[in-house]
């Protein structure tokens, strides 16, 4: 049994390390995540282990982990994909922690998992296509002309958009916004982006006594 634990160990820590940093990390770039990915998927593995050694009932654990899962994805505001990620790497301390004695099947799964996630997450499948919540310092009551000002201000094909607050005092509207940015070319606000993973730096700040020109 110690064996198999040791073995299922390191391949769960081997699948967390591709997903976590090989994958999540270097499109995302949330540190907070990337240690709640670790944190989430040993300690699934730990438990698991724990239960099985014990003879316990696999279902308390489940159950366990369940309702930790959805507090923690109830106290913070994070996106689906990394929602994604969260129960993929759940997934993969259960797969590691009960296919242990099958060390054949845990690899195979933990290859399936991070497969499909580095080829549904990657960045060529939905890189024109992105999400934006727009505040407009105008309100519109007609949609085409809604549209049209999207359209204008970002600088793509708007796919699919939803007003989801009107403010007639300040007139403003905030518009829930689906776009799929040109090929090729400049966008009203600079270069089209060639990443939605792409990082930017800003410039440092004049040294004093330095006009800037």
């Amino acid at each position: 049994m110690a064996a198999h634990v040791l073995y299922g160990l390191a391949a769960d820590l081997a699948a967390i390390t591709v997903l976590a940093y090989g994958i999540y990390f270097r499109r995302h770039h949330r540190r907070d995540l990337r240690l709640a990915y670790i944190a989430v998927n040993v300690g699934v593995f730990t438990v698991v282990s724990l239960l099985l050694a014990e003879r316990a009932d696999i279902a308390v654990g489940f159950g366990l982990f369940a309702v930790l899962s959805i507090i923690r994805l109830r106290s913070d505001a994070i996106t689906q994909e990394e929602i994604g990620y969260y129960f993929v790497a759940l997934a993969l301390g259960l797969v590691n922690g009960i296919a242990a004695v099958i060390p054949w099947l845990a690899v195979l799964l933990d290859v399936i998992l991070l497969a499909v996630m580095y080829v549904a997450d990657h960045p060529r499948l939905s890189a024109r296509t992105q999400h934006r919540v727009v505040t407009l310092d105008v309100v519109h009551r007609d949609p085409a002309v809604l549209r049209a000002d999207l359209e204008n201000r970002l600088g793509g094909t708007v796919l699919a958009c939803n007003v989801t607050e009107v403010d007639y005092v300040r007139d403003v509207m905030l518009v829930d916004v689906r776009f799929r940015r040109p090929a090729t070319g400049p966008t009203p606000h600079g270069p089209a982006l060639r990443s939605p993973y792409a990082t930017y730096t800003v410039p440092e700040a004049y040294p004093a006594g330095r006009a800037a020109r």
